[in-house]
This record gives structure tokens, C-alpha cells and sequence, in this order.
């Protein structure tokens, strides 16, 4: 993936964060019971700390195979993980609940990807 499309993608996922954080905490309050907020809540603070993993991805000097992988599995457990999350909070059918974490388990491949990419750039 190209250098600008990746800033781009991250920072929708940045904005999108914010902008989901604070519809959680004043479009949906009222709207959501006390779980589904929760839930919200875990979804939002999962976002915004892959999208920072994304950056740190980014900013490697590297253009390894285990960066590139980083990158993509924190994109995509961005759209699993937290996206599940919305989806079963705003009512979404318990099923969607498979993806949550088969999510989870694509950020914890970025995070071993993120270490090997960095192991390896400290052997360069």
C-alpha cells in the first residue's frame, strides 16, 4: 500500500475514533443500555490504540514484509474487532459476535508483526 494512502487510512481511522467516542458518550447515552455503552466504550479504546499501533507501524524506517503485515492486520482488526463491537451495541445480532475475536487475534498477529519488524530492523 502507498505511503499517502496509508496516512489517509489511518487518519479516517483516527477521526472516526473521535467522532464514535463522542457519539457514544452524548448521541447514545440514553439511547444504549449501560453494557451496550460499555461495549461501545471497549470498541472506541481498542480503535484508538491500534490506530496509534498504525502509526508506530508507519513510522519504521523499514519496508519489511512483517511491517506490511503490521499494517494490515491492525487495519483489519480495526474493522473486525471494534467494528463487531459497534455493530452488537447498537443490537446487532448476538451471531456477529464470531468476529469479535477472530479481530482480536489479527491485532495480536500486528503486534508480533510490529516486534519482528522492529527485531529485524535492529539487526540492519
Amino acid at each position: 500500500m502507498r505511503q499517502n494512502a496509508l496516512i489517509v487510512m489511518i487518519a479516517v481511522f483516527g477521526a472516526g475514533a473521535v467522532l464514535l467516542g463522542a457519539w457514544g458518550a452524548h448521541g447514545l447515552r440514553g439511547v444504549l443500555d449501560a453494557h451496550s455503552l460499555g461495549v461501545w466504550q471497549t470498541a472506541v479504546r481498542f480503535q484508538f490504540w491500534h490506530v496509534l499501533a498504525l502509526v508506530a507501524a508507519l513510522l519504521l524506517p523499514s519496508t519489511s514484509r512483517a511491517r506490511r503485515v503490521a499494517l494490515w492486520a491492525f487495519a483489519v482488526g480495526i474493522v473486525l474487532f471494534c467494528g463487531s463491537l459497534y455493530a452488537l451495541a447498537m443490537g446487532a445480532p448476538t451471531a456477529i459476535g464470531f468476529v469479535t475475536p477472530i479481530g482480536g487475534l489479527v491485532f495480536v498477529v500486528g503486534w508480533i508483526a510490529l516486534a519482528v519488524a522492529v527485531g529485524r530492523r535492529r539487526r540492519d
